[in-house]
């Protein structure tokens, strides 16, 4: 199992969760972006990727090495369509889990904003990540983690 981060959009704070639970479980987190990364020195089971920019590069990266059984942290609606579809445990850093279930309906939500945008409406963003954002992504987080070594074990 790997984690895998957009790590583009990331809040520090899922970051940080997800480098403790790297170094504590001995698992790899593998951090892609298309800009500079700040990872700790400290944990071997923590990697970066860097990426060329370019619209959706980072995301096609994650797309093409993450595998069944690897679990990935990203707020990009296509991107959780392909890896909900290869067998990847997908959550946003807000502590949604997508699933075969609900990645449909949220794909039609993003293309339906999405349009609204192109054609002039403000829909506005998203709340600000704050202290309860975070306890939902470490909560979810670790019910997702516990499952996957349950399910699979660990590969580093």
């Amino acid at each position: 199992m790997r984690i895998w981060v957009d790590a583009d959009a990331a809040p520090r704070d899922v970051k940080e969760i997800v480098f403790r639970a790297a170094k504590r479980l001995e698992i790899e987190a593998v951090f892609v972006a298309n800009q500079r990364l700040t990872l700790p020195l400290d944990n071997a089971h923590v990697r970066g990727v860097r990426v060329e920019g370019g619209e959706d590069v980072a995301d096609r990266h994650i797309a093409d090495h993450a595998s069944e059984g690897d679990m990935a942290i990203t707020a990009d609606i296509p991107l959780a369509a392909a890896l909900v579809e290869n067998g990847v445990t997908v959550l946003d850093p807000r502590g949604e889990e997508y699933s075969e279930a609900n990645i449909g309906e949220r794909l039609s939500i993003r293309n339906f904003m999405d349009s609204l945008r192109s054609s002039g409406v403000d829909t506005g963003g998203p709340k600000a990540f704050g202290v309860r954002e975070k306890r939902a992504f470490a909560a979810a987080f670790d019910r997702a983690l516990t499952a996957a070594l349950r399910e699979g074990g660990a590969r580093g």
